[in-house]
């Protein structure tokens, strides 16, 4: 039986958890105080995965990048691959908060979209 030990990251409360795995299935969580801290630990050790942050290169804008993020989480093994994608990537002001940058990034499914807004100058 394998044992992982977690910091759960759900909520702010930080438990730590123990996930107790045989043959890469989920045995046992434990040390969790809620019920969010069960599905991360569950998830975070069969398929983890993050929301990505980041900013690009904006053209003709009043700044010039644009912070922005993947719209849902994205496999933990594309963060490297996520991020070269939208380091390439460059957009035309104006940008406003929503508006796609990189569309199915890394072929994920999750777009990456702008969380400010930067206007045309």
């Amino acid at each position: 039986m394998e044992k992982r030990e977690l910091t759960c990251i759900g909520c702010p409360m930080g438990c730590q958890i123990t996930v107790e795995l045989e043959a890469g299935e989920v045995i046992s969580v434990t040390g969790n105080t809620c019920g969010i801290g069960d599905k991360y630990a569950r998830n975070e050790v069969t398929h983890p995965e993050r929301t990505v942050t980041s900013t690009s290169v904006v053209l003709g804008g009043d700044k010039p990048r644009v912070s922005v993020k993947t719209a849902n989480n994205i496999p933990k093994d594309k963060i490297a691959d996520v991020m070269k994608e939208i380091d390439a990537a460059v957009v035309t002001a104006p940008v406003h908060i929503g508006d796609i940058v990189v569309k199915d990034v890394c072929g994920t499914g999750v777009d990456v979209v702008a969380t400010r807004n930067v206007e045309a100058v």
